[in-house]
């Protein structure tokens, strides 16, 4: 049976209410507040305090703190007035049931439209770095094509400057060649000259039979030339060739795969197949979304929030059923065993989930202390405070900065003297 928290005290405004509740001891965070338009509940097992409010509130700009034992509400009304009571009086069972079933259901649709809306941010955040993305690589692709445009131009000129080069050492070996060829025929014209005005009847028998030559020379060259056409090879043959491929399940290549990846996302995924396998006869029932585990987590966080703290661990072991390597199912899992106590399940499950954060990075350092704080806080409350503490200077090595965890960690040294000394 919840122990009722009747001792309270509240002033007010024209616009606001200043509500401040006693702990009686107890320590409190925010999950333990559920607050809506007209309806106030402190859920602190095993304390309880409920209240419907006398007019409705503004929930959302409305706050609570907590500390010094209390907290402190800070009400703003939604219409300027001044009220009779905090509390609806004269207010029977139905009106009471129906007032709090109408706030959780409001509670839920309100954490739905922020779940949408985060939704919504988050892609438009991821379409707005991928435009971005795509700026800068255009850029980039531009500014490389710039550079290779210049080089060729550049390579261009030097190409054609070699060329005019080469062209005028031609010209002047050729005119080096000519001027030599002249003068060794100029002799050889005053050779023949001689010759001819000396015998004409030798020199006719001499052009006769250069004539002859000349012919057979001309007659020689067609035939080498017919010949060398005849000994040409003949023109390759068609052919098809074959290109094999290496058979793989990923449409990258082989030598831009990262083989140890690969493998070990194959594996989960036939381990998650097995697992869903195994269980199809329990798993037919349920819808598509309820299959997720990403969702089930969503699902029993809520449910954490509300209060639903078995509904959460069923909303959990499911999810571990499907996916039993994701770290947060298991430290959510354990924050629902300390509220229930169930907390040598709260230690196997904080054990578990720091199995699963490694390596340790600077992305899992929030949830390495949560883990060591969950594993601590279970281990005192089973009196096992030397245990406890361990983990909660494991904790402040990775947070060093955290002043609650450090004035925990100090509350359990004195615990542990105290121990010390009456024994």
């Amino acid at each position: 049976m919840p122990v009722w928290l009747r001792e309270h005290s509240w002033r007010q405004t024209l616009t606001a209410v200043y509500l401040s509740l006693p702990l009686r001891g107890a320590r409190a965070s925010p999950a333990n507040i559920f607050c809506s338009e007209q309806y106030l509940k402190v859920s602190i097992p095993p304390f309880l305090f409920e209240a419907i409010l006398y007019a409705p509130i503004d929930d959302t700009n409305s706050t609570a703190k907590i500390g010094n034992g209390n907290i402190f509400f800070t009400l703003y009304k939604k219409e300027p007035a001044m009220w009779d009571s905090l509390t609806l009086a004269n207010a029977d069972k139905e009106k009471l049931q129906y007032l709090r079933e109408n706030a959780v259901l409001k509670a839920h649709e309100k954490a739905k439209e922020e779940t949408e809306a985060k939704k919504i941010t988050k892609q438009e955040h991821k379409k707005y770095a991928l435009e971005a993305t795509m700026k800068l690589e255009e850029a980039e692709r531009k500014r490389i094509e710039d550079l290779k445009e210049k080089e060729r131009q550049k390579v261009s000129k030097e190409l054609e400057l070699w060329k005019n080069q080469q062209k005028d050492g031609d010209k002047y070996k050729s005119i080096q060649k000519k001027g030599e060829l002249h003068q060794e025929i100029e002799p050889l014209k005053e050779r023949k000259s001689e010759k001819m005005n000396k015998t004409r009847i030798l020199n006719e028998g001499t052009s006769k039979t250069r004539l002859k030559s000349t012919k057979g020379h001309g007659s020689c060259s067609i035939f080498s030339q017919n010949l060398k056409e005849e000994q040409l090879p003949a023109p390759r043959a068609a052919a098809t060739i074959k290109v094999n491929f290496t058979p793989r399940v990923f449409p990258t290549a082989l030598r831009e795969s990262r083989v140890a990846e690969e493998e070990e996302w194959l594996h989960k995924q036939a381990e998650a197949r097995r697992i869903i396998n195994s269980d199809l006869s329990e798993l037919e029932d349920l819808k598509e979304e309820e299959k997720n585990p990403d969702w089930l987590k969503d699902k029993g966080n809520k449910m954490f929030a509300m209060g639903d703290y078995l509904g959460a661990v069923n909303a959990y072991n499911l999810a571990v059923r499907l996916n039993n390597k994701l770290p947060l199912l298991y430290l959510n899992r354990a924050a629902c065993h300390l509220k229930l106590r169930n907390l040598h399940k709260a230690v196997e499950d904080s054990s578990k989930a720091l199995e699963l954060l490694t390596p340790p990075v600077p992305d899992n350092e929030k949830a390495r202390v949560k883990a060591h704080v969950r594993r601590g806080t279970a281990f005192c409350q089973l009196e096992l405070y030397t245990e406890g503490l361990q983990d909660y200077e494991a904790a402040l090595k990775i947070d060093p900065r955290n002043e609650n965890i450090e004035k925990d960690a100090e509350k359990i040294r004195h615990l542990i003297q105290g121990t010390m000394q009456s024994s």
